[in-house]
This record gives C-alpha cells, sequence and structure tokens, in this order.
C-alpha cells in the first residue's frame, strides 16, 4: 500500500463536513484521506488536492467533484483562484513523509535502506540533501541540525560531515550514516539517525516556510465556521500549528480586544492535540508520533 491514512477518522470528523462543501486535502499521497472526505461530500460537493510528488499523481481519484494539484501546498490561494476558488470550508494536512516516499530507497527518506541522499519532496527542486551536506558550511549544518533535528551534539555531528566530505563526497544514505557513526549514542542510534535525517530533509524542502504560508493563506480561504485539521510528526510543526491555532500568529502571544477576547481569527475546537488510540498504535506504528489539532473559523 502506497500509504496508511494516520487517525483517518479523527480527521473526517474534525472537518466536520458538509455535503454541499468544498474542501482541500493538501497532503494527497496515497488519497485515503481524500477518498474518505468524498464518501462525506454529495454530488454538489468539492474536493481539490495537492501534493508536490509526482509519484502521488499515479493516485488520482477519478470522480467529477475531484481536482488533483501537482504542486506545493505553500501555493494553495494561487492554484485555488486559478480554479475560481476563493473561499472553502475546511483544509485537512497530513505533514510529513509518506509510507511510499520512506519504502522508495532511492529516495534517500529511509535510514535504513541505501540510496542516494536525495530527500526532495519534489524532485522538480534543485537543491538535494547531497548537495547540502557536501557544500553547507559547517557552522550552517550545526544550525540545521541543532533546529530542525534538535540534536543536542549538533556541533560535533556537522564536524564529522565535514571532515568524511573532505575525504570524499557523502553521496549515499549510509555514507552519512558512517560519517556520523561515532556520534550517535548506543542503543539510540535509530532515533539520533531519524533526527538527523529530519533535519536535512526539513531543510531541503522548506517545511517550516511551507507550514508558515499554508496556515496563513489558509485562515483567509476559510469560511466562517470552516475547519483546519493539521497533523504533524515533531514538534516544531506541532509548536506552530498550536500556537497560530490559539494565538493567530506563531510566538503564541494571544492579543485580545477591549473586553478580553482573544483576537485569533481561529478557535482551537479541542484544547489538547489528539493522539492515536492504542488500537491503531499496535496496527500503524507510524501513528506513534502524531499529533492532531482541529480549530475553527470564528464568526466575524
Amino acid at each position: 500500500m502506497y500509504h496508511v491514512p494516520v487517525m483517518l477518522n479523527e480527521c473526517i470528523e474534525g472537518l466536520n463536513i458538509r455535503p454541499d462543501g468544498t474542501y482541500v486535502d493538501v497532503t494527497f499521497g496515497g488519497g485515503g484521506h481524500s477518498r474518505a472526505i468524498l464518501a462525506c461530500l454529495g454530488e454538489g460537493g468539492r474536493l481539490y488536492a495537492f501534493d508536490q510528488d509526482a509519484d502521488a499523481l499515479a493516485n488520482a481519484i477519478d470522480d467529477p467533484r475531484f481536482k488533483l494539484i501537482h504542486e506545493n501546498f505553500r501555493h494553495i490561494k494561487a492554484f485555488l483562484r486559478l480554479e475560481r476558488v476563493r473561499s472553502v470550508d475546511g483544509i485537512l494536512a497530513d505533514l510529513g513523509v509518506s509510507s511510499h516516499q520512506f519504502d522508495v530507497a532511492e529516495r534517500g527518506f529511509s535510514t535504513r535502506l541505501e540510496g542516494e541522499l536525495d530527500l526532495r519532496m519534489d524532485r522538480r527542486q534543485e537543491l538535494t540533501a547531497r548537495q547540502l551536506v557536501n557544500s553547507a558550511a559547517e557552522a550552517d549544518l550545526a544550525r540545521v541540525l541543532r533546529l530542525y533535528g534538535e540534536l543536542p551534539n549538533a556541533t560535533q555531528m556537522a564536524r564529522a560531515i565535514c571532515r568524511a566530505r573532505a575525504e570524499r563526497e557523502i553521496v549515499t544514505t549510509f555514507d552519512l550514516r558512517e560519517a556520523v557513526s561515532r556520534h550517535l549514542p548506543r542503543g539510540a542510534e535509530n532515533k539520533w539517525l531519524a533526527m538527523l535525517f529530519q533535519a536535512l530533509r526539513i531543510e531541503v524542502n522548506g517545511e517550516l516556510d511551507a507550514l508558515q504560508a499554508l496556515l496563513r493563506q489558509g485562515v483567509e480561504l476559510l469560511n466562517p465556521g470552516g475547519r483546519m485539521v493539521v497533523m504533524s510528526y515533531h514538534s516544531l510543526e506541532d509548536r506552530m500549528v498550536k500556537n497560530f491555532f490559539r494565538a493567530g500568529n506563531f510566538e503564541g502571544e494571544v492579543e485580545k480586544d477591549f473586553y478580553g477576547n482573544p483576537l485569533a481569527p481561529l478557535a482551537p475546537v479541542v484544547r489538547k492535540a489528539i493522539v492515536a488510540s492504542d488500537e491503531e498504535l499496535q496496527r500503524n506504528p507510524r501513528s506513534r508520533s502524531a499529533r492532531l489539532r482541529v480549530a475553527e473559523k470564528k464568526e466575524k
């Protein structure tokens, strides 16, 4: 299977779908969430989906109510405008890497499979992880590993990568593993490698900038009462979503009106992030780190 959707029922419930509404699935992937949304829509409903990965296009759904757009969701407003869509009733984002991307060695997402160190979600873009690790200054590499991987030994890892590339180019996922092997704590090697690859992936794809763009544009697109449902897989994204849903900004500073009411355009539907059930955790280990948040556009 291309990808097993995480917390599928919780996502659909969070959207609170109206049969005649217009919805957007900004991370189409294998189409699991999109098919579930379509099942809730009537003839007058519409679903637009985005995916920057060309591999996902093969999963397009043959349905007159559906349109798949091969673009990064950071451009959601512009491409919906091309479809003459100016407002929507719900937006769903399942962030992170699909099972398919992890399982295809040449994409470079997996720490357990040998393939070229690529890590691009959209293979039309130029920058790859191979280029990044072989050309970035040591200080810049350390910053990426510290900020996006939250690695305590980011400086040592960056130095090790620079030493290794001075001897020969780091080409594959296993070359990178070998370069940092001395800096992986015993018994936690896989966890720290995952943090390293996450950091490089976020930098290569500009993921946090794209998420900020989606949240800003998404709140403008939503009709009053419309829902935004976002599932994230690491604390950087989850913190960003939590702050934006609660405060309308990424710092989390809530501004209030004269009467003490929050001025944020969205209101969280649930106070805490929703996590996968024990049953789903057993069935789909990838759901372990998932955090789902739901917010509703306030009436003006």
